[in-house]
């Protein structure tokens, strides 16, 4: 037995998908409104997930040009078939429903390949005899529910109509389908509820792939809407992955929020989450699954992970440009016009284009690493020079972000703070002798501190933005996604020196 720790994938990473090939996991998440799209996470031991590229790494397999916030790429599925990954995921800003391939998980990943199925949450199963099989969320003359076909991976072609496999067990909003061929029988796997305080799993199971399907009688099999789990730090479970390991055993990954202490708010976006799944033989099948402590997810557990020991979790990460290559772990906000980046021997130059972050559907001079945890601390050393603004950001959407930055007004330098929530902006600025400073942030459970120290001088305090309003639930519209931490030029040019943030 070994004890990991959840969740392990921290950060905005929803919607989790796994796959095994071998002694090697891969994991990927979704990315809405960002780019590069779908992160690969890479273990061997469930518990220690090291980000190792993304699927869609090219404009031309994710236009996001004029993309809402949190539009984009929804839910992805990873799977492994004959020597070949598939991913299949949702553009709901463009395209629909598409499937892309490589040999390798590193890439190059195909173009999409579209799928005539609608909907969201795509998945695919591939049965015995080759046959592909595509599920997915949607609503067909009237009848909302989970529906499926048979499709070509490759071309992404329908093979066949498309067949209403369930409209769900008792929840609102079906939706994130995976099958899976065990023991004989069809399990089909779905969310309800909505993913918000209400989500949960829930599995039925058939004796062929387009059923019929009969619910499990223990449903839901994961959930943390009900009364037994309303005190944990965990909220909003919900669709969920499942894969078996090298030594026969289940595991079930999903997402859930770290909330706030004392209210319903979350920041850090909808994370993965690890549980051991066990299945209870009722003499038809592989029986029913049972999933973590009764269906519930806890933030420490013991259970026999497949290999190696797990490791200390890391809580730096600092980058002086000196590479001359984006790390792996940078965000941009939809496409980036990469023109506006370029590394220098004094780090990285950013310039800015006159598009300031607040606007919407298009992509600032931003680079971002997600917020892993509450108590986080971030610093950039950053110069500009005249008629230039940059500096840090802690940014959710366009609507909701904080960030502290040195600007030139054509006559002087100043330090300032801007805080904008929906379509109120307020900012706090103070003279600076020079255009060069060191720019911190210090983040708890109630909210974000914002310092500067020009070069030279002394650190000063710019003020404090409250962590509700960069949470998911305070949002105008309908929002999915987490805080990034990172550094941004919105007009003339600036020289980032050094990023780096600990947990």
């Amino acid at each position: 037995m070994a004890k990991y720790f959840n969740p392990v994938i921290r950060g905005f990473n929803p919607d989790p998908s796994i796959c095994r090939v071998g002694k090697d996991f891969y994991i990927v998440t979704s990315t809405f409104e960002f780019f590069p799209g779908v992160p690969i996470y890479h273990s061997r031991n469930l518990a220690d997930w090291e980000l190792i590229g993304h699927c869609l790494t090219r404009a031309s397999q994710l236009p996001l040009a004029g993309c809402r916030a949190s539009g984009g790429i929804y839910a992805p599925t990873l799977r492994h078939h004959g020597g070949m990954f598939y991913m299949t995921t949702t553009n709901v800003s463009g395209g629909g429903n598409f499937i892309v391939h490589a040999e390798d998980i590193g890439g190059p990943w195909s173009e999409p390949r579209w799928v005539r199925q609608g909907g969201i949450d795509p998945s695919l199963t591939f049965d015995d005899d080759g046959v592909c099989y595509f599920q997915s969320t949607t609503n067909m003359g009237g009848r909302p529910g989970i529906y499926g076909c048979a499709v070509d991976p490759l071309t992404g072609g329908q093979l066949s109509d498309s067949v209403l496999l369930t409209p769900g067990w008792q929840g609102r909003h079906p939706e994130a389908p995976h099958m899976y061929k065990i023991g004989g029988m069809y399990y089909l796997m779905i969310a309800e509820g909505g993913t918000s305080y209400g989500h949960m799993v829930t599995m039925f199971r058939g004796a062929a792939p387009y059923g019929p399907f009969e619910p499990c009688p223990h449903n839901p099999i994961l959930t943390h809407r009900d009364r037994n789990a309303q005190d944990s730090p965990i909220q909003c479970t919900g669709h969920a992955d499942i894969t078996q390991d090298q030594n026969g055993g289940w595991w079930m990954v999903a997402l859930g929020v770290r909330q706030l202490p004392g209210n319903c708010h979350h920041n850090l976006g909808r994370e993965t989450f690890l549980a051991p799944l066990r299945w209870e033989d009722d003499g038809a099948g592989a029986g029913w699954p049972v999933v973590g402590d009764g269906g519930t997810l806890a933030l420490e557990g013991e259970a026999p992970l497949p290999g190696g020991e797990v490791k200390k979790r890391g809580v730096r990460f600092a980058d002086d440009f000196g590479g001359g290559a984006f790390h792996p772990e940078y965000t941009f906000i939809r496409n980036p016009d990469m023109s506006r980046y370029s590394f220098t021997p004094g780090g990285l130059r950013m310039a800015g284009g006159g598009i300031p972050l607040c606007e919407d559907g298009v992509s600032p001079a931003f680079i971002g690493v997600r917020q892993k945890e509450h108590k986080t601390y971030a610093s950039a050393r950053v110069s500009v020079g005249a008629l230039s603004k940059a500096g840090i950001a802690a940014y959710y959407t366009n609507e909701h972000h904080y960030s502290a930055y040195i600007r030139h007004d054509g006559e002087a330098f100043r330090a300032c703070l801007g805080k904008r929530v929906y379509d109120m902006d307020v900012t706090v600025s103070v003279p600076v002798p020079c255009g060069e400073a060191l720019i911190e942030i210090e983040a708890d459970t109630e909210r974000y501190a914002f310092y500067v120290t020009p070069r030279g001088g002394e650190r000063m305090a710019l003020g404090t933005g409250a962590i509700q309003g960069l949470c998911t639930e305070v949002t105008r519209f309908m929002t999915f996604t987490g805080v990034f931490l990172g550094v941004f030029c919105e007009y003339g040019e600036a020289t980032v020196r050094r990023l780096e943030i600990e947990y």
